[in-house]
């Protein structure tokens, strides 16, 4: 028997989370079957699967040792799966495809299969980085394990201080799409207001006004198409603070499809929204001819349409 503190930067399903913690028991099948049978139990009660589990949670495993221990002979990110959808690649930058689900890394490194160890293992396999030798490729922003699309991450030094400057200086352009429960008034519009955070609860909230420890946000839309209650928005987000897109259409009364912190959980339920319906979906870099960053000067790069796409445009989803 083993006990296992949850964490997860958002809620996610028992299936998903487990295979990535203990690489050696298998993937989302076997842990349905091993819950079904009473060998994992959350926070001591049964559990199924499909259950959704969140940071603090108490896994108890009933379970072989040998199925519980991280597989022998490297760091990590040698247990993440070999799946990297890679959009671009040049000697200073990559930049990825996230499928929705997975988050981008796990800051208690306990879970193995996040975005930077698939990365990782990626360079790993092309002799192109090396544990605890040179500069170790990073993140250089993030998306919410929910949210698919591109992520930038810098392989060397010299890139990752470049596109942080850049995204500081507003200069590196981010659109999104996403679908919403509710049509946005008027069809297209700029959303200005102030985010406050509570990192206690890990949600943020949008006000009219500033107040102390709030920053200001700026989103903008425009609507693409509508299907019965749904809106399909391009979004672009000027601003970029934690849930910014999600909670600012939110208090406008059209909440993210899937969105389990701001959306409408019936809705969600009904329509069998796994993950929030949020994409980012293109990214475009500053002119820059010379430095690290040269090579995608002026250059949009742009992730898979989503599935939801097509259904919101054809009826399928409404």
């Amino acid at each position: 028997m083993q006990r296992l503190i949850v964490s997860t930067p958002a809620p996610v399903r028992l299936c998903d989370y487990l295979p990535g913690v203990c690489p050696l028991l298998g993937g989302s099948g076997k842990v349905f079957r091993l819950a079904k049978e009473k060998k994992i139990k959350l926070n001591g009660a049964k559990c199924e699967g499909g259950t959704k589990i969140k940071s603090g949670d108490e896994l108890t495993l009933f379970l072989p040792d040998e199925l519980l221990r991280r597989p022998e002979g490297g760091p990590l990110f040698l247990s993440a799966r070999p799946s990297l959808a890679v959009v671009y690649e040049d000697s200073q930058l990559l930049i990825v495809d996230k499928p929705a689900g997975l988050p981008v890394m796990d800051e208690a490194e306990q879970l193995a299969d996040t975005l930077i160890n698939r990365a990782l293992l990626y360079l790993y396999g092309k002799k192109e980085y090396q544990p605890d030798k040179g500069y170790t490729p990073t993140l250089c922003h993030r998306l919410d394990t929910g949210t698919s699309g591109l992520v930038i991450l810098a392989k060397t030094s010299k890139a990752e201080t470049a596109v942080l400057a850049a995204i500081k200086k507003r200069s590196i352009a981010k659109t999104y799409y996403c679908v919403t429960f509710g049509r946005p008034q008027p069809a297209e519009a700029t959303l200005r207001g102030y985010l406050y955070k509570n990192a206690a609860k890990g949600v943020v909230q949008v006000l009219d006004a500033p107040r102390s420890g709030a920053v200001e946000i700026v989103t903008e839309y425009h609507q693409l198409a509508v299907s019965g209650r749904l809106a399909l928005l391009e979004v672009n987000l000027i601003t970029g603070r934690t849930h910014q897109i999600r909670a600012h259409l939110a208090s406008i009364g059209c909440p993210i499809v899937g969105d389990s912190k701001y959306g409408n959980n019936a809705v969600n339920r009904e329509l069998k929204a796994k993950y929030q319906l949020l994409c980012a979906r293109k990214i475009t870099f500053p002119a820059c001819h010379e430095g690290p960053l040269a090579a995608v000067s002026g250059k949009t790069f742009t992730a898979e349409k989503p599935w939801y796409f097509e259904q919101v445009l054809d009826g399928t989803l409404k």
